[in-house]
């Protein structure tokens, strides 16, 4: 069996490949998202512990979450759900995925590492990788680095520095576009959006006034019409008869 760890605090991974079964055996009737003390695994795993976060079985089909059984199922998936990616809009299909309940059929395992042991393994907890990539979003920059409202988030975008292709030309830095960064012209922006939509919600109850305004006459324009018919065809009859 490969297990594929992961270690996000640090940025790195590395791939295992473990061809004793009694080792991996406690792995087994295990789900996804569940821990494991990895003690079993040898010695340099003591105090580990693992979260299994998917795999894959023998012939490749994934682990999907929510499944619950050691086999393969058949399900009718659709956009959003894991396992699938719809090509068109509403499209839905019959794929075949893997229970999320860890067996002797799965060929690779992906686990996150929870927590450290005694030892260090060798390119998963010695050593670092940077991010390549700051964070983007206004409110991840200031969570980053513990800014206040107040304090201008354009002066904390982490750059990064960028090597040309062609010789002889300098190397520049890139940053990334701010998202959900609120300026005084996005307020501006704002409050404009609101006086259009006051504006528009006091126009159409004027309107709606002065149509009832003239339905009111209209109907009021009718029965005087009615009456004054009415009369007509009483006088008519009294000549009549007279």
């Amino acid at each position: 069996m490969k297990l594929n760890i992961a270690n996000p605090a640090l940025g790195t991974q590395k791939m295992i490949e473990i061809d004793d079964e009694r080792k991996t055996r406690i792995f087994y009737d295990k789900r996804m998202s569940q821990d494991v003390k990895a003690d079993g695994l040898g010695d340099e795993f003591k105090g580990y512990v693992f979260k299994i976060t998917g795999g894959n079985d023998k012939q490749g089909f994934p682990m999907k979450q929510g499944v619950l059984r050691p086999g393969r199922a058949s399900l009718l998936l659709s956009k959003g759900h894991s396992c699938y990616r719809a090509r068109r809009t509403g499209e839905r299909k019959r794929k075949t995925v893997r229970g999320c309940i860890v067996g002797s059929d799965i060929a690779a395992l992906s686990l996150v590492l929870v927590k450290q042991g005694e030892n260090d393994i060798p390119g998963l907890t010695d050593t670092q990788n940077p991010k390549r990539l700051g964070p983007k979003r206004a409110s991840k920059i200031r969570k980053l680095f513990s800014l206040s409202k107040e304090d201008d988030v354009r002066k904390y975008v982490i750059r990064r520095e960028v090597q040309p292709k062609k010789e002889g030309k300098k190397a520049y830095t890139k940053a990334p576009k701010i998202q959900r960064l609120v300026t005084p012209l996005t307020l501006q922006r704002r409050r404009a959006r609101f006086a259009l939509k006051k504006k528009a919600v006091e126009t159409a109850r004027e309107q709606a006034a002065d149509y009832a305004k003239l339905l009111a006459q209209r109907v009021k324009d009718r029965k005087e019409k009615r009456s004054e018919v009415r009369k007509r065809l009483s006088s008519l009859r009294k000549s009549a008869t007279a």
